[in-house]
């Protein structure tokens, strides 16, 4: 049976006693000790609200860890839900709900790569995507990948082997627009070369 590590974090000893109560006793997660949570394959952290000093306290665990977070809290809004995000928080248990078997579930779809969050909260950051597509990335001709209609059509060409001549004769484009959709590809996203720019591409499911 695969093991998934688990660091319990909790801004009261009460919370981090029952957290760790409810995952130890089951053969598929062991609960680390404080001083292993480098090693942990999921970070779950108990707080009342998402608060200035709970947040610092994430960012300071994303230095020390990769490990996605499960958030358990009493309350949080769109604009918390954000700010987890952005601190790897990728599920959401409201602390009055929190059972063995949903927090067990929440720990394994984070280990996983997968999510949880509560039904309301789901509605709010689709809304709150749905915002960002209208007011910001619309208005400046990018889609939700961050790169314009004209740069993935580019790099769909790159990967069915196309060079850069036979791209702008399929596109219609000089060829130096085309290496300047490239070079403006790679250097926005820091990569190294078309190849890179292309595996790039293709694993985030950007084409």
């Amino acid at each position: 049976m695969e093991q998934t590590r688990v660091a319990v974090q909790a801004t009261d000893p009460l919370s981090h006693a029952g957290l760790a109560a409810l995952l130890q006793f089951r053969g598929d997660v062991t609960v680390l000790r404080n001083a292993q949570r480098a090693e942990a394959d999921v970070l779950v952290v108990a707080a009342e609200r998402l608060s200035t000093e709970v947040v610092a306290t994430l960012r300071r665990s994303n230095s020390e860890t990769t490990a996605p977070v499960v958030l358990v809290v009493s309350e949080i809004d769109e604009a918390d839900l954000l700010t987890a995000v952005e601190c790897r928080v990728v599920a959401v248990l409201p602390r009055g709900a929190v059972s063995a078997d949903r927090l067990a579930h929440s720990v394994k779809a984070a280990a996983c790569g997968g999510g949880v969050l509560p039904p309301n909260l789901v509605g709010e950051l689709l809304k709150h995507v749905e915002r960002m597509q209208r007011d910001v990335l619309t208005p400046h001709g990018l889609n939700a990948s961050g790169l314009t209609p004209r740069e993935i059509d580019v790099l769909r060409l790159m990967a069915d082997g196309f060079d850069t001549n036979e791209i702008a004769g399929k596109l219609c484009y000089s060829e130096r627009t085309v290496k300047n959709v490239i070079y403006g590809v790679t250097h926005r996203l820091k990569l190294r070369n078309r190849s890179h720019a292309v595996a790039y591409a293709l694993r985030a499911g950007m084409i």
